[in-house]
């Protein structure tokens, strides 16, 4: 009877932790739909669809993500636009088979260079409050520098030990000078021109559970913004997330514009950034 009651309270606690745990890592809880882009990528799993990955949406019929969230195409994954609970009903969800997946062809799996890909829906989104798209930078924008504030969000873990939220959780981080990241003790050769590195130590005293706030597992596909524009996707720095030296990787979107265009059609100039 006991070990009973020593079991409850241990769940109990584990249940506070992730139902009140700061999201993502050193994150918060959004505000409902108050991020319309975003988008989950979920997985049969049983009877149920489980989150597996993240994305945004840039036009009335696609979906950006990271190539290693579909590295071999749908495989009968669905994406699920409107929703800020993964679990609870929505009235604003809305729910797409994945009708075309398009991965960088440059993609590579070693570093996760060139990791973005476009997923095109079985159908048009209804535009609402809870779903519509978000403007990308393109060619000739300007990407943000060392220690400007960018954020993201996503449904990803809420630490190392693979706590994954319910609601949508967010976070502010900075931008880390190329150089640094580039270091053998960070991620040397394995970083490129086509990333952007990104976290933000907690200065002491530190009143938050996590030391660094950081994107991590589950995140990957969702964007990086910078003054309201997606300028990055989430790539593979969340594999060891909050790490001081293992810092969240982005794709540089603008980056690739000519193959965007390929791929959907030109587009208009208006995600561009104009300082």
């Amino acid at each position: 009877m006991m070990a009973e009651k020593e079991a409850l309270v241990v769940a109990a606690f584990i249940f506070a932790f992730i139902s009140h745990g700061e999201g993502i890592i050193g994150g918060r809880e959004a505000a409902p739909h108050s991020r319309p882009y975003m988008a989950s990528i979920q997985v049969q799993e049983g009877e149920t669809m489980k989150h597996e990955c993240g994305g945004f949406v840039i036009a009335d019929q696609w979906v950006m993500t990271a190539v290693h969230c579909l590295p071999t195409g749908a495989n009968g994954r669905k994406v699920v636009l409107g929703l800020h609970s993964l679990s609870e009903a929505e009235e604003t969800k809305q729910t797409f088979d994945i009708l075309e997946v398009h991965n960088h062809p440059s993609y590579s799996s070693y570093n996760f260079d060139n990791d973005i890909s476009l997923v095109k829906l079985d159908r048009p989104f209804n535009a609402s409050e809870a779903v519509r798209a978000l403007e990308y930078l393109r060619a000739g924008g300007t990407n943000p520098t060392t220690g400007a504030e960018v954020e993201t969000a996503g449904w990803g873990s809420l630490d190392n030990l693979s706590f994954r939220p319910d609601k949508l959780q967010e976070v502010v981080v900075e931008v880390i000078v190329s150089a640094r990241c580039s270091r053998s003790d960070y991620f040397g050769r394995k970083f490129t021109s086509n990333m952007i590195c990104a976290h933000k130590v907690c200065p002491d005293p530190c009143d938050q559970p996590h030391k660094m706030a950081d994107s991590c597992d589950g995140d990957s596909g969702g964007p990086l913004l910078y003054n309201g524009i997606a300028v990055g996707v989430t790539s593979n720095g969340g594999k060891k997330c909050g790490q001081l030296k293992k810092p969240g990787i982005y794709t540089v979107i603008s980056h690739y514009t000519e193959w965007i265009d390929s791929i959907m059609g030109p587009q208009p100039a208006a995600a561009q950034d104009e300082n």
